[in-house]
């Protein structure tokens, strides 16, 4: 379900050349999935339920902490 949320592939960096991830490349990812979502057309309670449906990648407390992060960055935006 996140894969509806993901920044336009211009922006995504190979693992293999990556630098290490930093706090701004967190901000930077939150931003543009953000972006991304508003220009789908999807509203902020689709996002939320995007971030807290069931993903074998990241656990159930870190998605509502992500959530959490998104919805304060989503208000903040704009």
């Amino acid at each position: 379900m996140l894969s509806s949320l993901t920044a336009p592939s211009d922006q995504i960096v190979s693992p293999r050349s990556a630098a290490p991830v930093t706090e701004d490349h967190v901000l930077a990812a939150i931003v543009g999935v953000i972006q991304a979502a508003r220009q789908q057309g999807q509203s902020l309670e689709e996002v939320q339920a995007a971030l807290l449906a069931d993903d074998a990648l990241l656990e159930l407390p870190v998605r509502k902490l992500l959530t959490d992060i998104v919805v304060e960055a989503w208000n903040r935006i704009g």
